[in-house]
């Protein structure tokens, strides 16, 4: 089940704002592609992160998965919402490996993908990976 309560404009406008100061901690040098992610669990905490690459492309993380893995490691639990920032003309969702964390995760979170102009779309976990893999697909 999604939490659909929308947040007030003030707690929305906050998260937006967070993922958008992670923008400038990208570590991005590779792709210049810079992406800022802000999570908000259910204690209305804050996490962020910001996407870091390496000359071994596939040993970089990207901001969602930096911004999770955090929140994670220092005590969050479950979380209500996500904002995906990136300096582009369209909002950007999540990458399938970001889908797949998400899903695991914060199944349960609503994700604002968020352009450089201030647009945004708003999707469920749900929606952005039908048909998830997941730990029941792992019983016999």
């Amino acid at each position: 089940m999604t939490d659909d309560a929308p947040l007030d404009p003030s707690e929305r406008d906050a998260l937006v704002a967070a993922a958008w100061a992670m923008l400038p901690r990208a570590r991005c040098g590779y792709s210049k592609f810079a992406v800022g992610a802000a999570l908000r669990d259910e204690q209305g905490r804050v996490w962020t992160g910001a996407n870091v690459e390496n000359a071994s492309y596939t040993l970089g993380l990207c901001a969602e998965r930096v911004a999770i893995f955090h929140a994670l490691t220092h005590g969050a639990g479950r979380f209500t919402h996500v904002v995906v920032a990136t300096d582009t003309a369209q909002p950007t969702s999540p990458c399938g490996a970001c889908r797949q964390i998400l899903w695991e995760f914060a199944r349960d979170a609503m994700v604002v993908m968020v352009a450089r102009d201030g647009a945004q779309t708003q999707r469920s976990v749900a929606e952005l990976l039908p048909g998830a893999f997941d730990d029941g697909a792992l019983s016999g």
